[in-house]
């Protein structure tokens, strides 16, 4: 027997849950058993609370009602003659109980329903997901929190300004909520690892200009962690050197040759 369709979905109430997880599943109400895995609370003044997570389980084969359509061509019966001795029906086996529930790591959940708490609070829907990075340690928390949905561009702002706010906001907090240092990245539609992509090829680029013309090359004035990553692309460069120059918020970075 095949295992059982499962879904988690988080929302502020068990009746969007279950709404947005029927619709993700594209199934009626009947078609599934549903657990409240975690009923949440509000928080501290409204804020940081967690939010409710619940379970939905496609039924097994069997337990979903046919569904009865007026295209649906009847059954033909089946051509097999019956047999002469009728055999003593076998009893149906006890249903599968639902396997048990990964265990959720206190600190990812919390950092789910901070983020999406303060999602809720800006009229934004989205989804959210927390892990670990590659880099967090027990003593260094890093986490990655990737945020998915519809018209989220009013959440990043120019030079990504609005979501670097955002998640200062959230990494304090999480670390309030839970007293502990965390670290988080928020990414929203990978807008991050695009953007990071898009600044490793403009500092190749002015580092090609830079070697070609013999003369300095400044970029357009970026954020401390955009400088950053040009500064990082370029440090192994073997015909080019690079500084910040400038007062926030028009620092910017300039390549220059090495000599």
């Amino acid at each position: 027997m095949s295992e059982r369709t499962t879904l988690e979905v988080i929302a502020p109430t068990v009746e969007e849950a279950l709404a947005q997880g029927l619709s993700q599943l594209g199934l009626s109400a009947d078609a599934v058993s549903i657990e409240v895995v975690d009923a949440g609370n509000k928080g501290l003044f409204g804020l940081g609370g967690r939010q409710v997570r619940v379970r939905l389980t496609v039924r097994g084969s069997g337990e979903i009602p046919p569904v009865v359509t007026e295209s649906a061509p009847a059954s033909k019966p089946d051509p097999k003659p019956a047999p002469v001795q009728k055999a003593n029906p076998k009893p149906e086996a006890a249903p599968v109980p639902p396997a048990a529930p990964e265990a959720h790591d206190p600190l990812l959940d919390t950092t789910q329903a901070v983020v999406s708490k303060l999602l809720s609070m800006m009229k934004l829907k989205a989804q959210v997901s927390a892990r670990f990075t590659e880099e967090s340690t027990d003593d260094r928390r890093d986490i990655y929190v990737d945020v998915r949905g519809e018209d989220l561009t009013a959440l990043i702002g120019r030079h990504a300004e609005t979501l670097n706010a955002f998640q200062y906001i959230a990494s304090l907090m999480v670390g309030k909520e839970t007293q502990q240092w965390v670290q988080l990245v928020v990414d929203v539609e990978g807008f991050r690892s695009r953007r990071e992509r898009q600044l490793k090829q403009l500092a190749n680029r002015m580092a090609e200009q830079v070697v070609q013309t013999g003369r300095r090359g400044s970029l357009e004035p970026m954020p401390a962690n955009e400088r950053r990553i040009i500064h990082l692309e370029l440090r192994s460069h073997p015909a080019v050197t690079t500084e910040s120059t400038g007062e926030e918020p028009h620092r910017k970075v300039v390549v220059v040759p090495k000599e």
